[in-house]
């Protein structure tokens, strides 16, 4: 996890997430660490837990919808910590988030209960949020132009990078891909398992 988190940043990640299921909170912990320091030169985001994102020393910390809200992480971190949100339907976008990671946008196995919206969805989404929207679910190069033939501008990818050959190669591929950015990051790889 370690190394392709390295790779992804070379090759051009602005973004990693540690998404980890089944880990232990303190071994969680400890791998948080460790891939703080590894991505410095990206923002750093810890899914689910305030208090190990702040323990990490993370940039931020990506909330869905069983987790805590956006108003209690922002009582727990202040403005210390970016707070991002899953979401399928704007109404879900919690007030105060600084981002939204908005799908899926293709069928995935990481999340197979979850009903697909599909580009068009994520793009109606793009445009009625003010805060920055990524793309998420089931997103590799085959299918990148899909989203950004409808000007979506950012992408959260997982087994695109962490399955490839050479997660490198293929972030710079992915990157290479997007748009310009009107603002934030354009590329979030999310460091998954469990």
């Amino acid at each position: 996890m370690l190394e392709i988190a390295k790779a992804a940043v070379r090759g051009g990640a602005d973004i990693v997430q540690l998404r980890h299921k089944s880990l232990p909170r303190g071994e969680l912990l400890t791998l948080a660490r460790e891939l703080r320091d590894v991505v410095r030169g990206a923002l750093f985001v810890v899914n689910d837990y305030v208090d190990l994102a702040l323990l990490a020393g993370a940039d931020g910390v990506h909330l869905g919808p069983d987790d805590l809200s956006v108003a209690s992480a922002r009582k727990v971190a202040g403005d210390r910590l970016i707070v991002g949100v899953s979401a399928s339907t704007a109404d879900a976008v919690q007030p105060g988030a600084d981002y939204a990671g908005c799908g899926p946008a293709f069928a995935t196995p990481l999340k197979p209960q979850k009903q697909v919206i599909g580009p068009a969805g994520v793009a109606a989404l793009t445009s009625a949020l003010s805060i920055p929207v990524f793309a998420i679910g089931g997103i590799e190069e085959a299918n990148l132009g899909q989203l950004t033939a409808l000007g979506i501008r950012r992408a959260c990818v997982v087994r695109a990078v962490g399955e490839a050959s050479d997660p490198e190669q293929a972030t710079r591929r992915l990157r290479a891909m997007l748009p310009a950015p009107t603002c934030s990051s354009r590329v979030c790889t999310s460091t998954s398992a469990g």
